[in-house]
């Protein structure tokens, strides 16, 4: 049987302790079997992987690539979540369509090589910006398809009932394509209001909802009740989200647990933004600065859909980032103290297949007749991958090859004991380029 491409020797997350070869046909994944099997003799192209793990692709469920890389454009003093609001809402009014999809195309590139397949960017949409960042964004999705899948959701960030002409704004780009919708209720004159408008919307279009939530630490009041009852009362469970979601970081495990089971219950997933979580919270504290972070991992316990996401990369909301999810699972666990195997398993999780049910993507997994999405990561487990920060390699979206690059090499001293380099060998990786060292430590 020929085969466009076939990876030899690789470790399938959750399966990692057992090699495997991947045979690749069509764009999608004809055969997993054994290594040296019959079934996978022949291909165009033929990548050795040395027990490297493999993944699905990262799915990155909550970002904003049409105001990305602005950090130029502003100027800021305290911190504080306001102020990135309004330093942003004074910058947009700048944007043209295509700064925001040169920006978002910076951005979205570096996804692209950290070993995101998947993502869903949310939009602004209001009188100012206009259609602007949507145009922009539907363009990304059709010009970069070959290297990610992108849901658009487009939202009002400065409001909506109390912002007059924006109403007519979502329609029209519900009207022209949008992938689902989302809210942020904090923003608005009416949050209740905005929440039952958007829920309208939802059902109008038959998309997916995905709010701006409870961004704050003050615990005594929430929207996530009013999003949960929404969400029976429409029939939308599993087909919701709430991102941020901060003032659940200031529960005590009993009152955590409880807001767990209404989630599950209901079917609203939550997605956590580490960085920008703990950028923007707890700025009022002297000392005992709160992190601001939403300890999701204890709402997986209570059957919770939960992500983590990138969310702002280079701007007043977040001004770092380099796009990686690998590192947002790795800064997540050190937030909320993770160490264990199981718990650092959790993050790797959040970051792939959680994301993706989140995101309700079937096809998503190294299975025979899905598309080949595969990313290889420079380890053999989910737990030194966030652990290690384990680098990318190669990425495939639908069996081509969208980017790679080789492993570090240790460049020794010609006088080196070859006691120390008996087991270093060079061998070749995406049919070209040499890599300069295989995985040595065994499962």
């Amino acid at each position: 049987m020929l085969f466009d491409t076939i990876l030899r020797n690789a470790r399938i997350a959750g399966r990692e302790h057992e090699l495997v070869d991947i045979g690749v046909r069509d764009g999608r994944i004809a055969v997993v079997s054994p290594p040296s099997d019959q079934a996978t003799q022949d291909a165009a192209r033929d990548i050795t992987l040395d027990g490297r793990l493999v993944i699905p692709g990262f799915v990155e469920t909550h970002i904003h690539l049409d105001k990305s890389c602005i950090l130029d454009r502003c100027t800021c003093h305290t911190g504080t979540l306001q102020e990135a609001i309004e330093t942003v809402a004074a910058a947009k009014l700048t944007f043209t369509e295509e700064d925001i999809y040169a920006r978002g195309r910076r951005t979205l590139e570096k996804a692209i090589v950290q070993g995101t397949t998947r993502m869903r960017a949310h939009v602004e949409v209001d009188p100012r910006i206009g259609l602007k960042g949507f145009r922009a964004l539907s363009r990304l999705k059709r010009d970069y398809a070959w290297a990610v899948d992108i849901q658009v959701c487009v939202f009002p960030q400065e409001g909506l009932l109390n912002d007059p002409g924006c109403d007519e704004l979502l329609v029209e780009a519900c009207d022209g394509g949008a992938d689902l919708i989302g809210g942020c209720p904090y923003t608005d004159s009416d949050p209740c209001g905005q929440i039952a408008r958007i829920f309208d919307l939802g059902k109008r279009y038959d998309i997916d909802i995905d709010f701006h939530l409870d961004f704050d630490l003050d615990p005594s009041w929430m929207h996530l009740d009013e999003v949960c009852r929404q969400t029976a009362k429409f029939g939308k469970g599993g087909r919701v989200a709430i991102g941020h979601v901060t003032k659940l970081s200031a529960l005590d495990h009993a009152a955590l647990e409880l807001i767990g089971i209404k989630l599950a219950n209901a079917g609203v997933a939550v997605t956590v933004l580490p960085a920008t979580d703990l950028f923007l919270m707890g700025r009022g504290a002297e000392h005992s600065v709160p992190r601001g972070v939403t300890p999701v991992h204890r709402l997986l316990r209570q059957g919770v859909t939960c992500s983590l996401a990138t969310n702002n990369v280079l701007n007043p909301f977040t001004p770092l980032g380099d796009c990686s999810l690998l590192r947002m699972a790795n800064l997540y666990a050190n937030i909320a103290q993770l160490g264990r195997p199981d718990e650092l398993q959790a993050c790797m999780d959040m970051v792939t297949f959680l994301p993706a049910k989140l995101m309700n993507l079937g096809d998503y997994g190294i299975a025979v007749g899905n598309p080949a999405d595969i990313v290889v990561l420079d380890c053999v487990d989910p737990i030194s991958a966030v652990s290690e920060l384990a680098q990318p390699l190669l990425a495939m979206k639908r069996g081509r090859i969208s980017f790679s690059r080789p492993a570090a090499a240790i460049n020794w001293p010609v006088a080196t004991p070859s006691s120390v380099k008996d087991d270093v060998r060079v061998s070749s990786f995406a049919g070209e380029k040499p890599l300069a060292r295989p995985l040595r430590r065994p499962l």
